[in-house]
């Protein structure tokens, strides 16, 4: 068919052929945004690993980039275990695990309940994990969950700690903390990657933990909207020091059988992408805001990736057979290697002192929550005792008038 009308063209002109001119004028236009499309795409992932028996922990799987990278490597035939904020019994999880199980034809995803707003749910989950006798097996474990909330929505977490450098930063410290001896333990022909998410944010992080100490409450002075602004940056900023850190933390381990370490962490940046969270950032969490999101939508469907272009990387990192072996520390953008922004990512001093200062944080925060879960235990505890007394005081009430009693008394 486009043969004939070409050489029509050739023969009898442009004229002869019916809509040439008005298609000839919107052919470079489609082109260009086709190809713009394509470059602000990113890269796509290649590699192609066996992921048959591996087991890959995920936080942040339900939506967004997580979601997309559960169900490649579910496709791939891993066991996926999905690290939830919501219980195992959710409605909505469970239609979502029977969703990717029956999509990927893979019955080997299941959930934890693990809410990164809770250093106790971290602590929960992370305790019974390592608690098992052998070893439980873990190959991989992704860290895509993460938060950025519009800098009029400043919230702290039932710990007290404010929600973005907890979710982002401390709660992934916390877990890997306690699931470090699983990490270590596996065995040394099992090649075992922990995989951050990033993004380039952190190139401008003013590295201040004072800023953090203070939390929600300078947010709500005006000369510190500037040092709240830079929490964001600063978690991404200090989850990628403590991979470095937790690499020589890894390295350092002698292993009884005196082979050398088989777990390697790699940081990902995968790029901005249309998820619900760069949605509720751009949006400034308004009405408002969410409707001049939608009328500019066409922009960010173009500047901005899919939630599956966004995944590439981080499937890159998870499957190319060159991150199996080495010393680890590597950054991936793009499906390549490519070298921190910041030389200070790398700085034992500074990965000393964020180690410490997050030891301190988790501390203080767990005790206090210890503290606030007993008294809340024992005002449960009277309130059903209270109860109890009530209802044991009106049976006997009931018992004295009724007619029974009326007759003995008679």
């Amino acid at each position: 068919m486009p043969i004939p009308i070409i050489i029509k063209g050739f023969q009898e002109g442009v004229e002869a052929i019916p809509f040439a001119w008005p298609v000839l004028r919107v052919a470079p236009w489609l082109l260009i945004v086709a190809a713009l499309k394509y470059y602000f795409g990113g890269a796509r992932n290649t590699s192609e690993r066996l992921m048959h028996s591996k087991v890959v922990m995920v936080t942040g799987g339900t939506s967004g980039i997580g979601s997309q990278v559960v169900q490649e490597l579910a496709a791939r035939g891993a066991q996926v275990i999905l690290l939830s904020k919501q219980p195992p019994s959710d409605l909505f999880l469970v239609e979502y695990i029977d969703d990717l199980r029956r999509t990927t034809k893979n019955n080997l995803i299941y959930a934890e309940q693990v809410d990164l707003t809770s250093l106790h749910s971290v602590r929960t989950f992370a305790t019974k994990w390592i608690d098992n006798a052998p070893p439980r097996r873990l190959d991989a474990v992704i860290m895509c969950g993460g938060i950025a909330l519009p800098s009029n929505a400043r919230t702290t977490t039932p710990d007290g700690i404010d929600e973005e450098w907890q979710v982002n930063y401390l709660a992934n410290f916390h877990l890997l903390s306690i699931l470090s001896p699983a990490l270590r333990v596996q065995p040394a022909h099992r090649d075992v990657r922990v995989i951050f998410t990033t993004c380039s944010s952190y190139i401008g992080a003013k590295f201040d933990l004072d800023t953090v100490k203070r939390g929600l409450a300078t947010s709500k002075k005006k000369k510190n909207a500037a040092q709240t602004k830079n929490i964001y940056a600063m978690s991404k900023f200090a989850l990628m020091v403590f991979a470095q850190s937790f690499q020589r933390h890894l390295t350092a381990y002698q292993r009884p059988d005196g082979l050398p370490n088989c777990a390697r962490v790699i940081v990902v940046d995968p790029g901005t992408s249309r998820t619900p969270g760069t949605r509720r950032w751009l949006t400034g969490g308004s009405l408002w805001g969410l409707l001049l999101y939608l009328l500019t939508w066409p922009i960010w469907w173009l500047v901005l990736k899919s939630p599956q272009q966004g995944a590439q990387s981080i499937l890159y990192a998870a499957m190319e057979g060159n991150y199996g072996r080495g010393q680890g520390g590597w950054m991936i953008k793009e499906c390549r290697e490519v070298d921190y922004a910041r030389q200070d990512v790398r700085d034992e001093d500074v990965g000393k002192r964020l180690w410490e200062f997050s030891e301190k944080q988790v501390e203080e925060a767990e005790k206090e929550g210890a503290v606030k879960r007993a008294l809340e235990k024992k005002e449960k505890e009277t309130e059903k005792e209270k109860k109890e007394r009530k209802e044991t005081s009106s049976e006997k009430t009931q018992s004295a008038g009724s007619r029974r009693n009326r007759k003995n008394k008679a």
